[in-house]
């Protein structure tokens, strides 16, 4: 049998959440490199500063990750790490942001912790960076052994963020449900990968429940029940599962459409990671057959204001045009593990059928 680890990303969650960082963070040293986008350092860091500032903790630098996780960026933020002799490394922002910050505290050998100031993916709980090239196009995932060793959600920070990046990351988290069941299909799943699947199942239903009622509150700047779960789910639930699972269940043909739209120009600028994953789904449950659960997904997406199609997102659906589209779908990394195989014209036909669904 094969020794392995699983590490898990501790968190705390609520309105007063940096009143526990130093509770949380003394532990492993005194110095801090702050690492964010500068949108996210506006709201947060003052309210961060002020709730270290009696304690052993401190803040020697802050520094802007720049557009893009990339590894010129990694490496450039792991070196001042290195240089400032710092003992942690601490994330605030979205998920590039993050993504570098951990991708840093992994190559100078440090712990990091994460401050997402929206919730609009996975990012501060798992222990992967999403890496771009320099052209901003997808290069690779970079993985690592450890998550962050904790993630401070600040719900209100979260509430007053644009309640796009909330919607969007329903959409990611959706994927995640749809996609871990898809891509373990038929398999003998072993404990670690068997328990993620399951909680793979608190990454769609919850949102029936509170999804419109969580943008609501994040549109009146309020946080409230509704609100909070959808975070958890957003950011907590999907990180589990990334965590637990083998890396073959993690995503499949919905994650796959949206690296492949990505290589249309304009189209990343355009439309948040989430909200094509979520059309994503649709063009998996369409390949799968089950227009019956696509039907369903598509009425709770149209309520929370995603949009289903590609006419939608003014995307010509012409199999010329899309030729690169559909060859980056079938041939990306996240269908390496899918129960049956998928050509580009199982995926031009699904598009097709969620057209007609429109």
């Amino acid at each position: 049998m094969n020794t392995y680890t699983v590490n898990f990303s501790s968190y705390t969650i609520g309105e007063d959440a940096y009143e526990k960082v130093s509770q949380v963070c003394e532990q492993y040293g005194q110095k801090i490199l702050l690492i964010g986008g500068q949108t996210a350092l506006d709201k947060g860091r003052l309210l961060l500063e002020k709730a270290i500032e009696s304690s052993k903790l401190k803040i020697v630098d802050v520094r802007l990750y720049g557009k893009d996780c990339t590894y010129t960026e990694i490496e450039k933020m792991s070196k001042v790490a290195e240089e400032l002799n710092v003992d942690m490394i601490f994330g605030m922002g979205g998920g590039k942001a993050l993504d570098t910050a951990k991708g840093a505290a992994d190559k100078a050998g440090l712990p990091v912790f994460t401050f997402p100031t929206i919730a609009a993916t996975c990012a501060a709980t798992t222990a992967l960076s999403v890496v771009y090239k320099e052209d901003g196009n997808f290069d690779s995932f970079y993985f690592f052994e450890n998550p962050a060793r904790h993630c401070f959600i600040h719900t209100q920070i979260i509430a007053k963020a644009p309640e796009c990046y909330l919607r969007a990351g329903m959409g990611d988290t959706i994927g995640k449900y749809f996609e871990c069941h898809f891509a373990a299909r038929g398999d003998q799943l072993e404990h670690s990968s068997a328990l993620g699947r399951e909680i793979s199942n608190m990454c769609y239903p919850p949102f029936l429940i509170y999804g419109e009622e969580a943008l609501r509150e994040c549109r009146e700047n309020r946080v409230g029940v509704a609100l909070q779960q959808v975070v958890l789910a957003n950011i907590v639930s999907t990180g589990l599962v990334s965590l637990l699972v083998l890396d073959d269940y993690n995503c499949a043909i919905a994650h796959s459409v949206y690296y492949g739209l990505v290589l249309l120009p304009g189209f990343e600028e355009k439309y948040l990671h989430g909200d094509v994953v979520a059309y994503g789904v649709l063009v998996q449950l369409a390949v799968d057959k089950d227009m019956e659960r696509a039907k369903e997904v598509k009425a709770f997406l149209k309520k929370i204001g995603i949009l289903t199609s590609l006419s939608e997102m003014q995307v010509k659906l012409d199999r010329e045009y899309l030729k690169d589209v559909l060859k980056e779908i079938v041939t990306g990394p996240d269908m390496e593990h899918i129960p049956y195989p998928v050509t580009e014209d199982m995926i031009y036909e699904a598009m097709q059928t969620v057209e007609e669904m429109s």
